[in-house]
């Protein structure tokens, strides 16, 4: 009896090394397997789709909120002289941006100066205004106002209206 104890440890242990040593068939994907697979790439897909319409949205938005050739073309305009790297400007956009959302007003363009590219900084030269300012013009480019400084979109709205109604 002992003789096939050991035996059969022996037969076992060989198998173990064989089993080892050969390389194990891969298995096939399940149906399951699969149609998860297709669900994951698709909504992947989908989410990278729409994170690039966004993204051609968002710079599409930001050219056309730069093209400074726009003012006088008809539409009163208003330019922000902004520094991207300054707080209070950054401050002066949103407020600026709030004021034009409230007045659901499509006869005003709002416009970007950006003064660290050559552009923006020409047209912050040509009216002589610093950074943190809002230059306001009628349909026709004169200025109708300058205003220098943060100021709170409850106080910009009433200013963008009036502008908007010179139309």
């Amino acid at each position: 009896m002992k003789k096939s104890a050991r035996n059969a440890s022996k037969a076992s242990r060989k198998s173990q090394r064989k089993a080892k040593a050969a390389p194990a068939a891969p298995e096939q994907p399940e149906r399951r397997d699969v149609l998860k697979l297709m669900r994951n790439g698709t909504i992947g897909a989908v989410a990278l789709g729409g994170l690039g319409w966004w993204g051609v949205s968002a710079v599409r938005a930001t050219a056309a909120e730069q093209d400074l050739s726009r003012v006088g073309k008809g539409k009163p305009s208003i330019v922000q002289i902004h520094d991207p790297q300054c707080p209070m400007c950054t401050q002066l956009q949103r407020a600026a941006r709030r004021a034009l959302k409230s007045l659901d007003d499509d006869n005003l363009v709002y416009l970007v100066a950006n003064i660290r590219g050559d552009e923006g900084r020409q047209f912050a030269a040509r009216y002589n205004v610093p950074h943190v300012t809002l230059i306001l013009f009628n349909g026709d480019g004169e200025v109708q106002q300058i205003l220098n400084g943060v100021r709170s979109d409850d106080e910009l709205m009433p200013l963008f209206q009036s502008l908007a109604d010179s139309a």
